[in-house]
């Protein structure tokens, strides 16, 4: 219970990523990851005043860390501005459906089964129809390659996450650890590759709330719940993301809600409804 709570809460707060990531599409990604990040960062600094140290971590949990919460944002960033926003969005949220299918990678007293299987195709055509919603019809000449920047990035934080839950177990305050060089590599990226950026005021508080809320208290929360939690409960979860953001998106796009998204969602939902039930046999520590 404890866990689906911790799930939850980090749900709630990625549903607004993609949107404050498209109102803020004239901030070039390095730099839009990079600021978020570190503000996001800032969020684990009541437990180094309260004496905690955190921060010591093996070198190996700390690459795992800056590969998942830095190539993560920055592959969704740059997918978000490269490709229509709410099919890349979706595209992205395959990333509960993998949890669920590596999860017996990951944790070998855990099978692959017939309803793994099914759980997968519905998913993969979620994510076509999603990709073809726009009318262009399927081909490589007509997919933008923003949704394999997508793509990216569903696999590298399905994996990122299982990973975590293998590693010698940290203190969860360490994701601040991992957000700051994250988001320091960010930084040092954008002068290296992009074009100097003007921020307005107003870009800066949605950086903010972008920082406080789906880029640092959400990974607080979601490694909580993985430290506790069976991964293929919290990967069904974590398919009313999609939802929560694809209906937000929309909202702040301006866009309307196609029958063809309509049905992709509900094709890449009944994916993880068809995953395992059952939530008996957590992962072992």
């Amino acid at each position: 219970m404890k866990a689906d709570i911790f799930t939850l809460g980090a749900i709630f707060l990625w549903a607004s990523l993609a949107s404050l990531a498209t109102l803020l599409s004239n901030v070039p990604p390095f730099l839009l990851t990079g600021i978020g990040l570190i503000i996001g960062a800032l969020v684990s600094l009541p437990s180094l005043r309260s004496g905690i140290t955190p921060w010591k971590i093996p070198l190996k949990t700390l690459l795992i860390g800056v590969y998942g919460l830095f190539g993560y944002h920055f592959m969704l960033f740059l997918a978000l501005q490269t490709a229509p926003a709410v099919e890349a969005n979706l595209v992205n949220y395959l990333w509960p459906l993998l949890i669920v299918l590596l999860s017996p990678i990951f944790t070998k007293s855990l099978s692959l089964n017939f309803r793994f299987v099914l759980a997968a195709l519905s998913g993969f055509a979620g994510a076509v129809l999603a990709i073809t919603s726009g009318g262009s019809g399927f081909g490589f000449s007509s997919i933008e390659v923003g949704y394999f920047f997508a793509l990216a990035a569903a696999v590298i934080w399905a994996t990122y996450s299982l990973a975590t839950t293998k590693v010698p177990r940290f203190p969860t305050p360490a994701i601040g650890l991992f957000a700051l060089v994250s988001g320091v590599l960010a930084i040092g990226a954008h002068f290296l590759f992009e074009p100097a950026a003007s921020i307005s005021t107003a870009d800066w508080l949605l950086l903010l709330v972008l920082g406080v809320g789906p880029l640092g208290g959400a990974f607080y929360l979601w490694d909580a719940a993985l430290k506790i939690g069976d991964p293929r409960r919290i990967g069904l979860l974590a398919f009313l993301t999609p939802l929560l953001s694809t209906a937000l998106l929309v909202v702040v796009s301006g866009n309307s809600l196609s029958w063809q998204l309509l049905v992709a969602t509900g094709l890449i939902v009944g994916g993880a409804l068809l995953g395992p039930r059952s939530t008996s046999g957590s992962k072992n520590k």
